[in-house]
């Protein structure tokens, strides 16, 4: 865990540095592919991600441990040839979780936060899950158990095969030439991102595209059909944790709405998007049905609240840099209030950006927390220890960032010149 506090340390100013260049080189060129409030909303997405991570707020069925224990026909040593193998092998796992997230109505829950978005950017590649609580998928690692590659190596594999997995999602990369016939380019992904009948629930590859070469998910980008980006039933809300149980929640209604038993055990395991046909009569979850003609999720805004959440996004930021920099000193619970904190913080501020006056009372929620951090499990000797008046500082941030918030909600929530975001 320490280990990984302090990968992030790195990967998340170089990620968040990146993201933000994107967007003014579309700028400079005319083509800003990164809308603002879409960007905060990506961006607290990866920081919940992380801090879930971090947590291990999951439970593995199967570990890939244990089957390298029991399976293992050979006992490889840690070289170059090992890590190949972890890196193709994790790639071929990758492949067939990614696809089942697709094809199934359960798995789809866990992937759909990535899909959420309604554009296509760096930043949409942090919207990550934090409602997946069990790993099932360790068997798609069969081949790498067998021939004896150490636990130890698929561990520190994995992480690099994640952020391997960033660049790609930006439309500013064309074609990649005869790269296109080996790895998952730009052009692949958009495609996979695609909503359009001819793109959708295609190529699943994360990074070499022969898997779906091999499987028959390949498609092309085609210069005739535009990708539009999202889900089909878009997720209509910057809230990165409502996004992340909306199809848990409706796939729970529908199976205690249904009269039929077959279907409400058959409602998980059928194709991703699936309800049970009375339901559907009687309950019609609207969708999209002209995917060049629909209007993206765009709520009315105000420039002062824009630039609100943006510091709001960065104190969250600048905490979790805090954060995993202390892991060891801060320990167990400790650690568990600390992320507590940063979900009703992410909570807060992004139900604000939908316009929601119940944003205040999620905010005076945080603002309990934080002070519960400072003087009830004893964070106060810590932050004096790493930032002169450190006490004084964070008090005074609760403290201004509620007043701020109850401004915004009773003020800037009801101005009649609201506009909407660009």
């Amino acid at each position: 865990m320490e280990q990984y506090g302090k990968i992030l340390l790195i990967a998340m100013p170089v990620f968040l540095v990146l993201v933000l260049a994107e967007k003014m080189y579309g700028y400079l060129k005319d083509y800003d592919t990164v809308r603002y409030m879409d960007m905060v909303s990506s961006l607290s997405s990866g920081i919940t991600n992380i801090v879930k991570d971090v947590l291990g707020l999951s439970v593995t069925i199967l570990s890939y441990s244990w089957l390298v224990k029991h399976i293992a026909v050979f006992e490889l040593k840690s070289n170059l040839l090992v890590f190949t193998t972890a890196f193709i092998a994790l790639d071929f796992q990758g492949y067939w979780v990614h696809r089942l997230s697709h094809e199934i109505n359960i798995f789809w829950n866990k992937h759909a936060i990535h899909h959420s978005s309604e554009e296509f950017n760096l930043a949409c590649a942090l919207r990550q899950s934090v409602s997946s609580f069990v790993n099932l998928f360790a068997f798609f690692l069969v081949p790498a158990a067998l021939l004896g590659v150490p636990a130890e190596v698929i561990a520190t594999v994995a992480p690099l095969h994640l952020f391997a997995q960033f660049w790609y999602h930006t439309q500013h990369i064309g074609r990649m030439g005869f790269l296109e016939k080996i790895i998952v380019t730009p052009s692949h992904h958009r495609v996979h991102h695609a909503i359009n009948p001819e793109y959708i629930d295609k190529n699943h590859g994360q990074i070499f595209i022969i898997w779906d070469k091999l499987f028959g998910t390949f498609q092309e980008e085609r210069d005739d059909i535009r990708p539009v980006y999202g889900i089909t039933r878009p997720a209509k809300t910057w809230n990165p944790i409502r996004i992340n149980f909306q199809h848990l929640v409706l796939m729970l209604t529908d199976a205690l709405r249904t009269k039929n038993l077959n279907d409400k055990l058959k409602i998980w395991f059928m194709p991703t998007g699936w309800r049970p046909k009375d339901v559907d009569e009687q309950f019609p979850v609207p969708g999209i049905e002209d995917i060049f003609q629909f209007d993206k999720y765009n709520p009315a805004t105000t420039f002062v609240l824009q630039l609100w959440s943006g510091v709001q996004l960065i104190s969250v930021f600048v905490f979790c840099l805090f954060f995993f920099g202390n892991l060891k000193e801060i320990g167990s619970p400790g650690i568990f209030y600390y992320g507590l904190y940063v979900f009703l913080a992410v909570y807060a501020y992004t139900e604000l950006m939908d316009g929601k006056a119940m944003a205040i009372w999620w905010e005076a929620l945080k603002t309990l927390s934080g002070f519960s951090l400072l003087y009830v499990f004893g964070s106060v000797e810590l932050i004096q220890e790493k930032l002169w008046a450190g006490e004084y500082v964070v008090t005074g941030w609760l403290v201004a960032s509620f007043l701020i918030t109850l401004y915004m909600v009773r003020y800037e929530l009801k101005q009649s010149t609201l506009q909407p975001t660009a």
